[in-house]
């Protein structure tokens, strides 16, 4: 499994029909979702002007997945992941098209988003672990997997970039209904991409066990393996207490940068900006190995950029430092994604994938509730620079565990052929 060093570089995923084809609809499909973000948070603050409602429509959004996503996971391992992510991308689609029937009619109210928030949140407790699951089986030669999960986030990220600021200027122009309208348009191209792969038929095999017991199955694996738990473990401690700062971006850009959605637009590009160069650097890399040391240096540098943009009240300042945070975000995220699918049992993906889910999304909607509660007592400045120490804190801790980690994940990679047994146990970093 080790990378041929005459295979091409940053886009050796692609090489694989099915990914590409997932690549170029994902890619279309993720611009029209960033768009609906930044519409959706705007919206809520235009109509409310409250911090709080803005961490309680992320509440909403992402609290299916918290109490969803582990059975997800279940049925993610029992069932066709393909035919799950069509059935997936259909229901995002028609969601979408429904938060743009209400805006164009003039029948919105933040009672309705907080539903269709609901809803999607639903929808992606299932979509997230099924697409995360899939992509290894859209890649054949499984050297090329942290190529491909790194080129994921390049994507996500690339079309953060573009998103929100085609967002900001769709909003200020027309309005966000129009802006709903065009992502839900968007979901054509990845249902396309999907419709047109050549997947094998999944051989549904018959279990002796019911979900509860498989559910317990990958809990165990989860919580009584070291490596896996401390990664998902940081995860979820930078997924709450730091990206909520994503959702009080409206906030900051109002009341501190004294903007409109054009402000707005420019914030979250910055931090996309950082997000995209991340990804690249990851999808350089030809190995795992010292991803580990990736993960403490990323989620340090996440940390400490939140702390510097809830301090700062110039624009330039804070356009220069959320690169930072969005690179170290993006970096720690994909790299424990990358440690997850190289390690874990094929039998035990989608369960292993749906905790990744729930580390990654379903500790959010604590996250943006409690920061929506604290940002309407303190600000939401304050609010994000505790959020950045908790990171960093959180960062320093994976840093004291990384060597004992190490020494449990180097048999793996050993019997895998990622590492060679007569190499120092240094290469090792998980």
């Amino acid at each position: 499994m080790t990378n041929n060093p005459g295979r091409p570089g940053i886009g050796r995923a692609l090489r694989h029909r099915n990914y590409k084809l997932f690549f170029s609809g994902q890619s279309v499909s993720l611009m029209g979702t960033w768009i609906t973000r930044i519409a959706t948070s705007w919206l809520v603050y235009r109509l409310t002007n409250s911090a709080l409602l803005l961490g309680l429509v992320g509440f909403c959004g992402q609290i299916p997945t918290t109490l969803l996503a582990p059975f997800a996971g279940v049925l993610v391992d029992r069932m066709s992941r393909h035919r799950m992510l069509v059935w997936t991308q259909v229901l995002s689609a028609a969601q979408s098209m429904a938060l743009a029937g209400l805006a164009f009619s003039g029948t919105i109210t933040v009672g309705w988003i907080l539903f269709l928030q609901v809803v999607q949140g639903i929808i992606n407790a299932f979509d997230t672990p099924a697409r995360q699951a899939f992509v290894v089986e859209m890649i054949e030669d499984r050297a090329d997997l942290p190529n491909a999960i790194a080129l994921n986030s390049t994507m996500v990220n690339g079309s953060r970039i573009i998103g929100p600021s085609v967002g900001g200027i769709i909003i200020a122009a027309f309005g966000e209904a129009w802006c709903f309208a065009i992502d839900a348009i968007s979901y054509l191209a990845v249902i396309a991409s999907l419709l047109v792969m050549r997947v094998r038929p999944t051989e549904q095999v018959a279990r002796g066990t019911s979900v509860l017991e498989e559910l317990r199955d990958g809990y165990r694996y989860v919580s009584g393996f070291a490596p896996v738990r401390s990664v998902l473990l940081l995860l979820a401690l930078v997924s709450a207490m730091g990206m909520p700062y994503t959702v009080l971006m409206p906030a900051m850009a109002s009341t501190v940068f004294r903007g409109g959605p054009h402000t707005l637009g420019f914030l979250m590009t910055a931090s996309g900006v950082g997000a995209v160069a991340g990804a690249l650097f990851l999808a350089s890399r030809r190995t795992v190995l010292g991803l580990g040391r990736v993960i403490v240096i990323a989620t340090l540098s996440f940390g400490a950029a939140l702390v510097v943009f809830g301090l700062t009240r110039a624009m330039w300042l804070a356009l220069l430092v959320l690169p930072f945070a969005g690179a170290g975000f993006m970096v720690e995220m994909a790299s424990t994604n990358t440690i997850l699918q190289t390690i874990t049992e094929e039998r035990l993906r989608g369960r292993v994938m749906a905790f990744y889910t729930l580390a990654f999304l379903g500790t959010a909607p604590l996250g943006s509730l409690l920061a929506g509660v604290v940002a309407d007592r303190i600000g939401a400045p304050g609010t994000i620079i505790i959020g950045g120490f908790a990171c960093v804190a959180g960062g320093v801790w994976f840093a004291f565990r990384l060597p004992s980690l190490r020494q449990l994940v180097r048999p793996i990679y050993i019997e895998r052929g990622i590492l060679a047994a007569a190499s120092s146990s240094n290469s090792a970093a998980d």
